[in-house]
Parts: C-alpha cells; structure tokens; sequence
C-alpha cells in the first residue's frame, strides 16, 4: 500500500494527517482516534482495510500526536468536528466518487457520533469503536469539582490522566507498546474532558436523530469506557440505521487485543462496509 502524509492549518492549528491507499480503492474509511494516542497506532488497521481496498485517511486530532498545541487540548467541540470535516474534504479529493465511512474509536467514537448527529454528513456509514459516550469508572471527585471550577476560569488547565493501561488490551506486548510510545500523552485539559463529556450525554439523548448507518462494537469488559453507554445509545438510535456488536470479554481497545480476538473485529467491520459500498 501507499502510504502518504499532508499538514493543514486550522484557527491557527498545524494540523498532521496520513493516509494508506491500496491499488483499487474501492471506498474510503476516515478514522479519528482516541484520547492520549494519535493516527499512527491505526498503521495497523489501515493496512488490514486495505487488503480489501478500503483506503484510509487519520488525522491527529487537536494537541495528539504531530498535531500542534497543547496536550490534550481542543479549542471547543465544534472546532474537533471542523477538522473531521477537513479529513472528510480531503477523501473526496484525493478518491473523488468513491463512498466515504467515518470511524472513531473511545473520544474519536464520541466525536464521530457528534459529526453524524450535529452535521448529517452525505456518507455512507461509521464505525465507532467502544466509544465515549459514558466512562467506565468515576474519576476522583476532588480531580473533578476542580477541572469542573477551572474549565469556565482556564479551560486547558491541566490534570494528569492517570490511565490504568492494563485495561487497554489483554495483550501485554500491545499495552507496553502503547507505554513505550513517545506520541502518546498523559494529560487531560479541563475544558476537553467536559465538552467530551457532556457531547457523550448529548448524543445518547439525541440518538433517535441519526441519519447515517452506524456500527457500534464495545468488549463487555471494558473498564474505561461504559459498555452501558453504548447500549444507551442503540436502544434510543433509529433500529433500521444501527447495528451493535457486544464482544465478550473483551478490553477497550478491540482492534488491539490478541490476534484472534481482533481479526474477529476486523472481520465484523469488515462485513459492514461491505454491505454499505
């Protein structure tokens, strides 16, 4: 596969985006990855879609990866669904009639999920990997009434993360990769975590408002982010539009877990597009 990279500015941001295209593409899937992490850690993804000619474009999403600005920090919700927008201009750019997916894993899924409700994209689908629409366990609550005072007063106030890794895949090579990785971050912004938190809300209310195909897989053993979450989604989204897929047992990132595991996730995704090309 071809592998290629582009920069954008945006409200004065440097924005880094990469892209894998097969020799036949067939269709386009954008992905917008996860809290802390950035495009890169989806190498691995991309080249498993191309193998069935699916082209894939990833962008850093604000202060991730080579992204500029600070850790963690995006200026506001709708200036993460902007550059969305831009990644999605320049699929049809770059592969110009071909069908457009969206995929999203964790914050990426949540951000996705606000791009279909908020925006009603004119593609074909989306894939949303165990989500963000609600946290698999509660923060301390001192950590939390004083990112909830700093986000009105200095919204890129800083708080470390503190994410227990063990929880990211039951494969231990996977998860010091991920330990290991100089692009990967540890801080959360106040001002980021609620406009996440509160569009996690947001959309599982305004679920029933989805007009785009949409495919949501979580792992039942998911500690960061709720699996309930995901159900509360679907069980308010249009039936004929959603499609979720619990996987038993698994950890949070399900594209990262043992090499059975996740070829058994790339097969779901995969079966999906298909059927929406």
């Amino acid at each position: 596969m071809n592998h290629f990279e582009w920069n954008w500015t945006q409200e004065g941001t440097k924005f880094y985006a990469q892209g894998w295209n097969p020799a036949n593409t067939k269709a386009v899937v954008c992905i917008v990855h996860g809290f802390a992490e950035h495009s890169g850690r989806f190498a691995h993804v991309a080249e498993r879609l191309g193998r069935e000619g699916y082209a894939v474009l990833a962008l850093d999403q604000y202060g991730h990866g080579k992204t500029e600005g600070p850790r963690g920090y995006s200026p506001s919700l709708d200036a993460s669904l902007n550059s969305i927008k831009i990644l999605l201009d320049e699929a049809e750019t770059r592969f110009s009639g071909v069908p457009k997916f969206l995929y999203g894993h964790s914050m990426g899924g949540n951000m996705v999920i606000n791009y279909l409700l908020r925006r009603k994209p004119a593609i074909r689908g989306a894939v949303a990997t165990a989500p963000w629409l609600r946290l698999g366990f509660d923060p301390p609550a001192i950590k939390l009434l004083l990112a909830r005072i700093m986000r009105h007063i200095y919204p890129k106030w800083p708080e470390k993360a503190d994410l227990d890794t063990s929880f990211l895949s039951r494969d231990k090579a996977e998860v010091r990769k991920y330990e290991n990785d100089p692009l990967v971050h540890n801080t959360a912004r106040a001002g980021t975590f609620f406009d996440t938190y509160n569009a996690g809300k947001w959309a599982i209310e305004h679920a029933s408002e989805l007009t785009v195909p949409l495919i949501i897989l979580h792992g039942t053993d998911d500690k960061l982010i709720s699996h309930s979450g995901s159900e509360a989604f679907v069980a308010n989204a249009p039936k004929e539009l959603i499609t979720f897929k619990s996987l038993p047992g698994y950890y949070h990132e399900i594209h990262n877990e043992p090499a059975a595991e996740r070829e058994k996730v790339f097969v779901e995704i995969i079966n999906w597009l298909n059927s929406k090309v």
